[in-house]
């Protein structure tokens, strides 16, 4: 008889909220999941700067907030594909992603690409991929700022873990990459969205913290330092 009852308890009881809402239009595709099968293949053993952290979880975050702030799937594709290029082979490869996923998504991952052209030093190749980026069209615009968000906020949590030596993972080294960052930022803030007035606050953050780091000028410990023989 107590079965019985737990069993009617049960049965009436109202069915909990469902957690995740479904939209058949919001189903991602096979061609989805071949970018990242491809992707994945061909980053495989990469890894962020001096970190174990595969290169993949990157591209992840990438393509992630591309969905997140209004791209669709052959946007969210080229997140997982935006580094392929530059990072595994060049043309021969960019011509692959072009057979495999389309003129949209090669377009996309070519234009965030900033080694194809002939050798130049650090800061021309990005005073050159800043120019570009200003007559970039809404795809390329939205792909790289997720791509600079998520390397802004990477950079914030190493700073937050070994401060000023985050900057020798960085050929612009400390100066260079500030310099960078804000650049990218003031210019996708004319897309005034959610993603690019992130990117704003994130990059203010590591300024802020960058700058905290700096002695003051004339700063009071360096007579400390004088009367305790330091200097």
């Amino acid at each position: 008889m107590s079965n019985l009852n737990v069993s009617k308890k049960s049965a009436t009881k109202p069915d909990s909220p469902t957690k995740v809402e479904t939209d058949p239009t919001s189903k991602l595709t096979a061609r989805f999941s071949d970018a990242f099968a491809f992707a994945n293949q061909m980053h495989a053993g990469q890894h962020r700067k001096q970190s174990t952290t595969p290169y993949i979880a990157h591209l992840m975050a990438v393509s992630g907030k591309v969905l997140e702030n209004g791209g669709d799937e052959e946007l969210a594709m080229a997140g997982l594909l935006h580094d392929v290029v530059e990072d595994c082979g060049g043309l021969t490869v960019l011509a692959e992603v072009r057979e495999r996923f389309g003129n949209r998504v090669a377009n996309i991952v070519e234009a965030c690409t900033d080694n194809l052209g002939p050798r130049m030093s650090w800061r021309d190749r990005k005073q050159q991929y800043l120019d570009h980026l200003r007559e970039a069209n809404a795809d390329v615009r939205l792909v790289m700022a997720a791509d600079k968000l998520h390397n802004v906020g990477t950079i914030v949590q190493a700073y937050r873990e070994i401060g000023e030596q985050v900057w020798a993972r960085f050929s612009g080294g400390r100066e260079g990459s500030l310099w960078y960052y804000r650049e990218l930022a003031n210019e996708l803030a004319r897309d005034n969205n959610t993603l690019t007035k992130e990117l704003q606050r994130a990059v203010a953050k590591i300024e802020r913290m960058a700058a905290q780091a700096e002695p003051d000028e004339g700063d009071d410990n360096d007579d400390d330092n004088a009367v305790n023989g330091n200097r």
